[in-house]
């Protein structure tokens, strides 16, 4: 598959090497809109650094330590081989953005953050789905129902993906994830399906990369 010549993106584009193009900490930053982009969304600590590093096999690729830079910007990574610019462009991006419930951070930096991913929801065409991560040890909290209620007003469809089902209990998994579409049926933006990972297992990755694959072709 070659990215620039093809419209549609397979699940063989996760083998390339993916590197990190730049961090986005306002919209005038943002790439040349063109590529078909999926954003991650979650808690700081839910595993998401884990799982797009997981996602692409590349360990290191985003980071996973709390790095104050890194947290309050949306992180792209494309296809090595590709600069992102007008003339340029990959297959697909994924975004990693800010996470969010970190009790620590200064009310100025999280409403900075907060006003920077809700214009990226609202104003970027390119974006296909999010996925919104949940620990599978905690479920879905207060701040995770307010994340889903932005992308609802905002009108973006979104996907929960559970994360670290290796720490609980195997049989609780298929529980889990009935409850979690009971609490997202009457949702207008919630994509109708809740995919179970671990990055530590590799549990999920190959669902999640076909997911992705099929909603930047428009499914």
């Amino acid at each position: 598959m070659n990215g620039k010549t093809s419209g549609t993106v397979d699940v063989e584009v996760f083998a390339s090497p993916w590197v990190f193009i730049r961090g986005v900490p306002a919209m005038k930053f943002l790439p040349p809109e063109g590529p078909p982009e999926i954003a991650f969304a979650g808690r700081s600590n839910v595993g998401k650094s884990s799982l797009i590093n997981a996602l692409v096999g590349r360990s290191g690729l985003a980071r996973t330590s709390n790095t104050p830079g890194r947290t309050q910007e949306l992180n792209y990574f494309v296809p090595d081989g590709y600069s992102g610019e007008k003339d340029d462009l990959p297959p697909m991006a994924l975004v990693d953005m800010p996470g969010y419930g970190y009790a620590s951070a200064p009310k100025e930096k999280v409403d900075q953050w907060t006003k920077l991913v809700f214009d990226y929801l609202q104003g970027r065409v390119t974006l296909k789905r999010v996925y919104v991560l949940i620990d599978s040890r905690h479920g879905i909290k207060k701040n995770d129902d307010e994340i889903l209620s932005l992308l609802d007003k905002a009108a973006v469809s979104y996907q929960i993906v559970l994360t670290k089902t290796d720490k609980i209990k195997a049989a609780g998994v298929p529980r889990l994830i009935a409850e979690t579409l009971d609490k997202i049926k009457k949702r207008p933006a919630a994509y109708p399906g809740v995919i179970a990972t671990s990055s530590e297992k590799g549990e999920g990755l190959a669902e999640l990369r076909a997911a992705i694959a099929l909603a930047v072709n428009g499914g």
